[in-house]
């Protein structure tokens, strides 16, 4: 299984698409975290929205700003990824190749898991990154002082941030298995996270009492309970603190570990062709 990891992680490193996904994660990751709102408060145009004031944009605050985007628009970039990197043995047709090789399905499938994991924790640490990069700037420009979070809340954000971001990539890897293609999982990854949770939460959570209870089981609220718990901003969109911090944990690393299995298990039993 080293071997087969070693080479998903050459193949990831290797391939355009992972560094333009990664590009995208932490563009997006500044404008939206950092960039409007400190234009925002430049310019004298809060608006309503108070939760994005000069405070929260301060390095204290890094924790809850860098893991906001992971439940919906950065964790679609992750399940791009675990697409990609599952899915592109289907769309080359080099499964076989591979397997020729002496490997089994499940070292290969193993390898490829564990490269994703590296890869999300590669990207976590990157947005952290650039967080405290951005936030270090505002608050000299703004000549604020300069407070970071405690060593505690920086590893419980990280390893939450790992989390959320792993969970992601392992149902980009399911979709791939189940399906056997690239475009079609990414599709419906994508209307999923971008689209049915949030309508779920925005409009039927609201009218139907079983919705809202139902919600509180699935990964994406689960997600955005995890993020809201350590400090990102509620206003986020998929930022919502439905269930207890401890309990999303829990659910988002269930989820984790039965998207890896189901795509094992699909993966061993079925035609890769």
């Amino acid at each position: 299984m080293s071997r087969s990891f070693r080479a998903e992680a050459a193949k990831l490193v290797r391939r355009p698409a992972t560094w333009l996904l990664l590009a995208i994660t932490l563009a997006l990751s500044l404008i939206f975290t950092y960039l409007f709102p400190y234009a925002a408060v430049a310019g004298g145009t809060e608006g309503p929205n108070s939760d994005r004031g000069l405070p929260v944009l301060l390095p204290d605050h890094l924790v809850g700003n860098s893991l906001g985007g992971l439940p919906v628009f950065l964790g679609a970039i992750l399940l791009i990824l675990g697409v990609l990197t599952v899915g592109g043995e289907y769309g080359w047709g080099t499964w076989k190749t591979v397997l020729s090789q002496g490997p089994t399905r499940l070292e290969v499938y193993a390898g490829k898991l564990l490269a994703l994991a590296a890869a999300a924790l590669a990207v976590v640490l990157a947005v952290f990154a650039v967080g405290a990069v951005s936030s270090l700037a505002i608050a000299s420009a703004e000549a604020q002082p300069v407070h970071w979070p405690t060593a505690g809340d920086l590893f419980a954000g990280l390893g939450a941030g790992w989390l959320i971001a792993t969970m992601w990539a392992m149902l980009g890897a399911v979709l791939a298995v189940a399906l056997r293609a690239v475009a079609l999982p990414v599709g419906l990854g994508l209307v999923w996270m971008l689209a049915v949770q949030n309508l779920l939460s925005a409009i039927a959570a609201p009218l139907l009492d079983w919705v809202a209870q139902a919600q509180k089981g699935l990964p994406g609220p689960n997600a955005g309970a995890l993020a809201a718990a350590l400090g990102a901003p509620g206003d986020t969109p998929g930022v919502a603190a439905t269930v207890g911090g401890g309990q999303a944990a829990l659910v988002v690393a269930a989820y984790l570990v039965a998207f890896a299995a189901v795509g094992g298990v699909l993966l061993r039993r079925r035609d890769i062709g």
